[in-house]
């Protein structure tokens, strides 16, 4: 798509990454991704804020063949896919400078080979005159790197928020109106990047509600012209409020624990307590990600190998664990054939879920009414916890 005006002077740079379908190598991207770059012109000066995806390169320059000059490169985040494209945009223009966080400075030197001379530091909360408009930088550390920092443009009544409230989503809408799915991607999107550092994204939500603005335009997705949907819904996600909601991801390799996880599921939902059930073979982690989000509790369902969980269990607790979501319980249930250790091993994967352990269920072979009993137990205690939340 051709650049397209946010204002007068201010205009969207970016590119639309349609086919795109994993991200880092780790997240999926149902939807694909974009990555926002913003083109604003003063009186006096012209800056570029971010740079695309080095994927993206040929659409950026398609983008700059008619900017006759750019003076100043805003690198909001280090990271290759806002700031990848920084060192053609210096060759382009010789003169410009890349503006950043004191934190982002050695970044930008060791991932891009940033010329030291050609970087300018800027303070929290220290602006930068284009002649008539005003850029004004925020240093919002830790959604997700700790040398994140946001751009305010004061006259124009827009916030530069890097990935901060971003969603990975392709579309041919700029705007993000009133689309649902648009807070379903930034979820999943929270879920996966910015949930581990729930705490900062509480403090840098405060100070970016201390600004006066209309539009909210993240690197990733759409641009939010309604932006009271995103930051309520970002509060809510990265508060202590939790759901009456059960995630129960599990593996079973020859049907033992899938009969344990099915008995459990229904004892939950006799008990008018919600599940969501997510088969790890064959899940997609995102999904996963999004229903930790707000959940009160969490089920392991682990058939043994070798003493220890599945593979699959262990990657997927592995998340839990780097993904710190606020849930209050947890416990595990499953099968082995001869010996065990998954309570030990899975229980040593999870030191950063603070939960209350609600019990264990294990079974050698088939369960039987004996383990169907003890689930039954299970849901109980599960249910007397979620009515007190």
């Amino acid at each position: 798509m051709k650049p397209r005006q946010l204002r007068d002077g201010v205009q969207w740079m970016g590119a639309v990454d349609w086919n795109r379908r994993l991200f880092d190598s780790l997240i999926p991207l149902p939807d694909g991704t974009s990555y926002n770059a913003y083109l604003v012109r003063g009186t006096g000066k012209t800056a570029l804020i971010d740079a695309v995806d080095p994927a993206m390169l040929e659409i950026l320059k398609r983008h700059l063949a008619h900017v006759d000059r750019v003076d100043y490169i805003i690198a909001q985040h280090a990271e290759q896919d806002h700031a990848g494209g920084i060192p053609f945009v210096m060759e382009k223009y010789p003169e410009a400078i890349v503006i950043c966080s004191p934190k982002a400075k050695d970044l930008l030197i060791t991932h891009l080979d940033v010329p030291e001379n050609k970087i300018r530091t800027v303070a929290d909360g220290e602006s930068l005159s284009l002649g008539g408009k005003t850029l004004k930088f925020i240093h919002t550390p830790w959604v997700h790197w700790p040398e994140t920092m946001s751009t305010y443009l004061a006259e124009d009544r827009i916030v530069f928020t890097c990935d901060f409230l971003g969603a990975h989503i392709a579309s041919s809408e700029l705007f993000a109106g009133d689309d649902t799915y648009v807070i379903e991607a930034a979820k999943r999107y929270y879920a996966e990047i910015m949930m581990p550092f729930r705490s900062m994204v509480r403090s840098n939500l405060k100070k970016i509600r201390e600004l006066q603005f209309d539009l909210i335009a993240p690197s990733h997705g759409q641009i939010y012209d309604k932006p009271e949907r995103i930051l309520a819904a970002y509060e809510d996600w990265s508060s202590d409020r939790v759901e009456n909601r059960v995630v129960l991801p599990y593996v079973s390799m020859h049907g033992s624990t899938e009969l344990m996880v099915d008995h459990l599921v229904a004892a939950l939902a006799e008990r008018g307590v919600a599940v969501q059930k997510f088969e790890l073979t064959t899940t997609d982690i995102g999904k996963l990600a999004m229903a930790l989000v707000d959940a009160a509790t969490i089920v392991i369902g682990a058939p043994t190998v070798h003493m220890g969980p599945h593979p699959a269990v262990f990657s997927a607790t592995h998340l839990a664990n780097a993904l710190r979501p606020k849930l209050k319980y947890a416990a595990i249930i499953g099968s082995y054939g001869w010996s065990t250790q998954v309570v030990e091993r899975i229980s040593g994967l999870i030191p950063n879920l603070k939960v209350e352990v609600l019990g264990t269920v294990l079974c050698r072979g088939l369960p039987r009414a004996a383990t169907f009993a003890e689930l039954d137990a299970l849901a109980d205690a599960i249910r007397a916890k979620h009515a007190a939340l």
